[in-house]
């Protein structure tokens, strides 16, 4: 691996992803390899995009918005439009998840509740089963 490129399997075990994963972001046009043969280098902007192509799954982005996000980079703004862009959807994207995360806070204590109304019930059960003998 030089400074400035990586092959496919070095970008693999760089960023735990597999060949296929790499091959399908190029071909959504999201990395954009040098071809040398059959042979894939990926530069130093093709790591850095693929590391905010994977921060954005993980938030829940979609790969359209990671691309559009991702193509406000050449703006010529000093990445302003880039940025503004990115924090409204990460806004939004924030908002999601916690509105996500009250409803299952909330299906967690009716759960818990159910449990420890069955629980009880149970206890009451044994203890006419045990007064019955």
């Amino acid at each position: 691996m030089t400074d400035q490129t990586m092959t496919i399997r070095e970008m693999c075990d760089a960023f735990d992803v597999t060949p296929r994963t790499l091959r399908f972001y190029e071909a959504k046009e999201l990395l954009f390899p040098r071809r040398e043969g059959q042979k894939r280098l990926f530069t130093r902007r093709d790591r850095a995009r693929l590391k905010l192509i994977l921060r954005g799954k993980r938030f829940g982005f979609s790969l359209e918005e990671i691309r559009q996000l991702l193509d406000l980079y050449y703006v010529g703004d000093q990445q302003a439009t880039q940025l503004s862009a990115t924090l409204g959807v990460a806004r939004d994207r924030l908002a999601d998840l916690e509105q996500r995360r009250a409803e299952l806070d909330a299906a967690i204590g009716d759960l818990r509740n159910q449990m420890r109304m069955v629980e009880e019930m149970l206890a009451s059960v044994g203890r006419v089963a045990d007064a019955a003998e």
